[in-house]
């Protein structure tokens, strides 16, 4: 079953989806992978040529990493960054590595932070969070091992201790860079906040408080540009929120259904497409409004029943396609919410999909590559495996790096064209 809100003003809205454009986080071209989910956090790539059938035959290269961890590999040139984690008796050692893009070589391994392991999900990782890159700099985010940022030649420049994050779950929120700041999502079991610091220096640029005891601190923002004024959206426990991405004023919120705001929002058509952590309806809302918002400017929700949701939705032209951790992948109509297609991929999935040349790629935790096309009708392109079965676990999110794939498990990284 789908429901339509009933908004007025109809042509002001169709105006109001034509103004709303994408903003550039950094100063990145497309072809850099630069943060979690590509450049502008949506899992879009613009290149057109990333393999659809793939084998052994096919790895570029593959680098065993002196590290564990799920974190996602971001990419600026001939360089890739992924954090990881290493067990030094009671203490936990976290690192940024940087590999060479073209051979796989591990350049630098930096030690960021040394601290005791803080209590985990058994799904999660002391290295989750993805890094971010503006080709000068990569920022880290550890969650009670703090932000730490290091210069292309592995210097650190930088590093902020953000609090412990109580709770049992772990951190997942990568930080992202809009203009001369780095934004993280600092919610927690506790106290709760997003802070944006200056990525040269690292002092603190503002704080804003986010509702207490929201589970954790998993989703990652993005920003959009709203009629010309910058929003930076953040999903989370009771809902997706806007805030002034350059002095952190809330600006407005929508309720969401179920809780547990991990999957990251993704948007166009002018509207904003949000999936709760836990069964319950994924719906759409138009940015733009002030305070709650959740009667004026949700413009449709749908029923979700699919099961838990760690991975963000993708959005491919009319098609928002929303992957649950059991494998059912579940098309929706963007437009209005009607559910077009359901259909079970095999396998669990934790890594967010991404869409290259108008298809999307699904890694599965055992390293298998589901690729199909999404539409009105559902189109299963191929199925590919990576890895040697051995037990390395994939709960990370694909790269693009030119028209290569970059997939990274719990203890190394390949490199496949």
């Amino acid at each position: 079953m789908f429901r339509l809100s009933c908004l007025a003003g109809k042509t002001a809205f169709v105006v109001f989806i034509m103004a709303v454009t994408v903003v550039q986080l950094t100063a990145a071209e497309p072809s850099h992978w630069s943060r979690f989910r590509g450049p502008n956090g949506t899992g879009i790539s613009n290149a057109v040529k990333v393999p659809v059938d793939f084998g052994e035959s096919d790895v570029v290269w593959q680098s065993k990493l002196p590290v564990s961890g799920h974190s996602s590999p971001v990419q600026w040139g001939d360089r890739i960054f992924i954090t990881g984690a290493t067990i030094q008796g009671d203490e936990v050692e976290r690192h940024v590595v940087c590999l060479n893009a073209t051979s796989g070589k591990v350049l630098w391994d930096k030690i960021a932070a040394v601290v005791p392991g803080e209590a985990l999900h058994k799904m999660n990782s002391w290295a989750t969070p993805s890094c971010v890159t503006d080709g000068e700099r990569v920022v880290a985010f550890f969650g009670a091992g703090g932000l730490h940022c290091f210069d292309n030649k592995g210097a650190r420049q930088w590093s902020k201790d953000l609090g412990t994050f109580p709770g049992g779950w772990g951190v997942g929120a990568s930080p992202i860079i809009f203009d001369e700041m780095v934004i993280q999502n600092c919610d927690a079991e506790g106290a709760s906040y997003l802070i944006a610091l200056d990525r040269k220096t690292g002092d603190e640029v503002w704080r804003t408080p986010r509702e207490a005891k929201p589970r954790g601190g998993w989703s990652t923002p993005i920003v959009i540009d709203v009629d010309g004024q910058p929003e930076l959206i953040l999903n989370g426990e009771f809902g997706v929120a806007a805030y002034h991405p350059k002095s952190g004023e809330p600006l407005w919120n929508c309720t969401g259904f179920n809780g547990r705001g991990t999957p990251g929002p993704v948007w166009g058509h002018g509207m904003l497409y949000v999936v709760n952590g836990k069964s319950g309806d994924v719906y759409a809302v138009r940015p733009g409004g002030r305070g709650d918002v959740t009667k004026t400017h949700m413009v449709w929700h749908t029923d979700r029943r699919g099961g838990r949701d760690l991975p963000s939705p993708v959005l491919i032209d009319d098609c928002l396609v929303a992957i649950s951790m059991s494998g059912i992948a579940t098309g929706y109509d963007a437009h209005n919410g009607e559910e077009l297609w359901k259909e079970r991929l095999g396998g669990n999935y934790s890594g967010s999909p991404i869409a290259a040349g108008g298809r999307i790629y699904a890694l599965a935790e055992d390293g298998s590559v589901v690729v199909l096309k999404a539409g009105k009708k559902f189109e299963l392109v191929a199925r590919n495996k990576v890895g040697d079965g051995s037990g390395e676990i994939f709960r990370s999110s694909p790269g693009v790096v030119s028209n290569d794939l970059l997939i990274r498990g719990d203890r190394t990284l390949y490199r496949l064209k």
